[in-house]
C-alpha cells in the first residue's frame, strides 16, 4: 500500500495534535498490563472502552454472545464511546490510551462495516505517539471472543490502519510488564 504523503499533510493540518500515547495491539498483548502498570505508576491512563461495554453487559448478566450479536451495533457503539470519551480529554495533557479510535478501522474491516465514519473521527485529531505491543501466549477470557488467527488479523489491521493515516507505531517487544512499561515512558 503506498502512502498519499499530501492525504497525511493535510489529515495532521485538520486534526488536533494532542499528547496522547496509544498502547495498542492484538488482543492478548499485555496493552491492559501495562495500562495499568504506567496508573500505578502516576500516569493518567484511559482504559479500553470495548472492554467497558462488555463488562457492563457481563454484569447485566447477558453473554458475550449476546452483547456481540449485533456486529455493527457493538462497534459503532464502540466508536461512538471512544469518540465521546477522547473529545473530554484535554489535548495538552500526557495521557495513555488503552486502544484508540484509529483501531476501529481494524475491527471495522473485520466485520465488513464502512470504514469512513472511523476515518472521518480519525482525522479529527493526531496522537503523539502510537505503540503497538507485540502479541504474548494467546489465552482466552470472559471477554475475548477472539481465537488466535483472528487475533493475528487484528493485529494486522490495527497496524495498516494506524499507518493509512500516517503514524508510524512503535514496536514494543515481548517482555516482563515492568520493562514494557520502561520502554515506553523513555519513547513517550
Amino acid at each position: 500500500m503506498t502512502i498519499d504523503k499530501n492525504r497525511i499533510t493535510n489529515n495532521i493540518r485538520q486534526g488536533i495534535v494532542t499528547d496522547w500515547c496509544v498502547v495498542t495491539g492484538a488482543p492478548c498483548s499485555g496493552k491492559t498490563a501495562v495500562i495499568r502498570e504506567l496508573e500505578r505508576r502516576g500516569h493518567r491512563v484511559v482504559h479500553e472502552v470495548a472492554r467497558a461495554i462488555i463488562d457492563h453487559g457481563l454484569g447485566e448478566g447477558k453473554t458475550l454472545a449476546q452483547i456481540r450479536l449485533d456486529e455493527k451495533a457493538f462497534e459503532s457503539r464502540i466508536l461512538t464511546e471512544k469518540f465521546r470519551l477522547e473529545s473530554s480529554l484535554p489535548p495538552r495533557e500526557r495521557i495513555f490510551l488503552d486502544r484508540a479510535l484509529p483501531d476501529s478501522i481494524a475491527y471495522f474491516e473485520l466485520a465488513d462495516l464502512d470504514i469512513e465514519p472511523v476515518l472521518a473521527k480519525c482525522r479529527l485529531r493526531r496522537y503523539r505517539r502510537v505503540f503497538l505491543f507485540e502479541r504474548l501466549p494467546f489465552e482466552v477470557d470472559t471477554v475475548r471472543a477472539e481465537d488466535e488467527a483472528e487475533a493475528e488479523r487484528i493485529e494486522s489491521g490495527i497496524r495498516k490502519g494506524y499507518r493509512r493515516l500516517g503514524y508510524a507505531p512503535v514496536a514494543v517487544p515481548m517482555m516482563p510488564v515492568a520493562e514494557r512499561c520502561d520502554f515506553v515512558l523513555r519513547r513517550a
